[in-house]
């Protein structure tokens, strides 16, 4: 096979812990509330708490999931396993999706917040260096990506925190020239001046801004240990949210009256004003311009692990699962912020039609995700054993059933907003694009023609190739060893493909540790067959080959001679090496006797 790289250790407990406390938070809360209290009044704070429970409730079911079967697919693998596989690829795809709009956003948005003290400079300029400085980033190691996202977090976190102490201090009266005053919160028009409808249709608003709590469990499966990193995850999100969301929306009421909030403008910077702080506008700037780039860095990286594990399941380009010696799947995150780097130029070129278009076809596609991520666990869950669950999901089915339902919810809301129509129907398109894509790409390479008459059997083969993967070791396999070389006097050469979806290992490791575990697996496939054969007082050698069953075949041909070959496979609707044609194609490679071997029930050699 292709060189295994040398694969370095993944994220560490630091920055897992720091990811997931600041991936919830969003330059949504620090700029995007404002829309929120004008919508909503000094009740928003409920709001915020709804939407809260809601996406709390979600990543209890996704932890659920994640800790009893750790994949690094997360929840693509979940919808997979729950509904079928246009479910996993549909999650898997729209997911991409979004993040790599996202990134683009993201990139403009920062963009903008940097012409705030460089007006002269275009903000093209501006959006591509920043989506150059992220990318070089994620490509460098994952520890880099980690580590910037550490301190990226850090900000985030350490300006809320400041933020909820000052900001207590003054409401109650311990802050210069303040005094005990919670009038704010009904002396403008009431608690609910918009009416109490109001503060649940805020929640369309609000969710996306919470947007990033599932991230850890993406990024867990980059640590040493999985499992504690996605609990660890999962239980704090119900802090994180009551305090960072919540008690900051809590305060803001009390602070700012509702109504003198600007679209676009932060309160946390009127608010910071009125407590006298100097520099607010700057300040807040900086930090805002640390979520974006937070954004952006945990966005690519995101979209990048999506693909490869598409890849690595054969449902995007194969060569997408590479990675560095780093343990980097450089060409993924290369693939990903291509698109970033797009719509960068859409900005630029022409905002108000195709960048517009973009940001809208993407608009609705998490809430599409978080519905499958709902249904998926009400599916797993009657399907597992609940004593075996490391993490359970409270109330079950009942809230379950409610969060499902929830979400449901914020998408009819959206289907009677003007506003936010336009954003449901084009993610609908965008899905529907995606069945398409599944379809078309559960039918490339077409049926499977009929097997010729396997070669007649003289019983003479001296040199013989045996290709073979999850089958090593079928009883099929051997039987048809004996009948091509009865004698028993032939050499044997084994070619096992190192590739990550035959051994298993796509399934439980991230794209840092793939290889190794992939190599590790599939050599211990390849000594169990030639200790099987050697058993039988046959000579036998054999290696590893390149993850592409092709290349592998092409490889071992050249180096061993063969004067039969043998493919060994699983039966076609369980087999990729079928569905991408490998033994037809071998067959019209070379000019040498092929058997294909069916193994309707292989050993495992794990």
């Amino acid at each position: 096979m292709g060189a295994s790289p040398e694969l370095h250790k993944g994220l560490n407990q630091r920055q897992l812990s720091m990811i997931a406390i600041g991936g919830v938070i969003g330059a949504g809360l620090f700029v995007g509330s404002s829309n929120v209290f004008l919508s909503t009044g000094p009740s928003a704070f409920i709001t915020y708490g709804i939407t809260g429970l809601l996406i709390i409730l979600i990543m209890r079911m996704l932890g659920e999931m994640a800790t009893a079967n750790p994949s690094t697919g997360a929840f693509a693998d979940y919808s997979r396993k729950a509904l079928g596989g246009w479910a996993g690829f549909s999650v898997a795809w729209l997911y991409w999706y979004f993040w790599v709009i996202v990134v683009g956003f993201e990139a403009v948005a920062g963009g903008e917040i940097l012409r705030h003290w460089f007006p002269d400079v275009p903000l093209w300029v501006f959006s591509l260096v920043l989506m150059a400085m992220m990318t070089a980033t994620n490509l460098f190691s994952v520890a880099s990506f980690g580590e910037f996202e550490f301190w990226f977090a850090g900000i985030k976190v350490a300006t809320i925190v400041i933020f909820l102490v000052l900001g207590a201090l003054f409401v109650i009266g311990l802050w210069p020239g303040a005094q005990l005053d919670f009038s704010n919160l009904t002396s403008h028009g009431g608690f609910f001046p918009n009416g109490v409808g109001a503060i649940f249709s805020g929640v369309v608003v609000v969710v996306f801004s919470m947007v990033g709590a599932e991230i850890a469990t993406i990024a867990a499966a980059e640590s040493p240990d999985p499992v504690k990193a996605i609990g660890k995850a999962t239980n704090s999100v119900i802090t994180r949210i009551a305090i960072f969301y919540v008690g900051s929306a809590l305060l803001l009421a009390l602070i700012v009256p509702w109504d003198e909030n600007q679209p676009g403008f932060s309160p946390f910077v009127a608010a910071m004003e009125r407590m006298n702080i100097p520099f607010a506008a700057d300040i807040m700037n900086l930090v805002v311009l640390t979520a974006v780039l937070s954004c952006l860095n945990s966005g690519l990286y995101t979209a990048s692990r999506m693909l490869f594990v598409l890849a690595a399941r054969r449902e995007a380009p194969v060569s997408l699962i590479r990675v560095s010696k780093g343990g980097v799947p450089r060409r993924a995150i290369l693939a990903s912020s291509v698109v970033g780097f797009l719509c960068v130029i859409a900005a630029a070129i022409s905002p108000d039609t195709v960048f517009s278009f973009l940001l809208n076809s993407s608009g609705a596609i998490i809430l599409f995700v978080y519905l499958l991520i709902g249904i998926s666990q009400i599916v797993l869950r009657r399907r597992a054993d609940p004593s075996q669950l490391k993490i359970k999901m409270w109330g079950f089915p009942y809230l379950s059933i409610l969060a499902t339902v929830g979400i449901l919810a914020v998408l009819v809301q959206m289907a009677f907003n003007p506003d936010t129509l336009i954003q449901l129907l084009l993610s609908l398109g965008s899905w529907a694009i995606v069945i398409v894509l599944f379809v078309v790409t559960k039918m490339r390479g077409g049926s499977i023609e009929p097997e010729s008459l396997q070669p007649e059997v003289t019983g003479k083969a001296s040199r013989v190739l045996v290709m073979a993967n999850e089958t090593v070791a079928a009883d099929e396999l051997l039987e048809e060893l004996r009948r091509i070389d009865r004698a028993g006097k032939a050499e044997y050469y084994v070619c096992v493909p190192a590739n990550p979806v035959d051994t298993g290992q796509a399934e439980h490791k991230g794209a840092v540790f793939i290889w190794e575990a992939t190599v590790q697996a599939a050599q211990e496939r390849l000594d169990a067959m030639m200790s099987i054969l050697r058993a039988e007082n046959l000579s036998v050698d054999g290696a590893l080959g390149d993850y592409r069953p092709l290349r592998a075949l092409a490889d071992a041909v050249e180096s061993f001679h063969p004067d039969q070959l043998v493919i060994s496979t699983k039966p076609e609707a369980e087999s990729d090496w079928l569905r991408y044609d490998v033994v037809q194609r071998a067959r019209a490679a070379y000019d040498i006797p092929l058997t294909h071997v069916v193994a309707t029930s292989p050993v495992a050699v794990d």
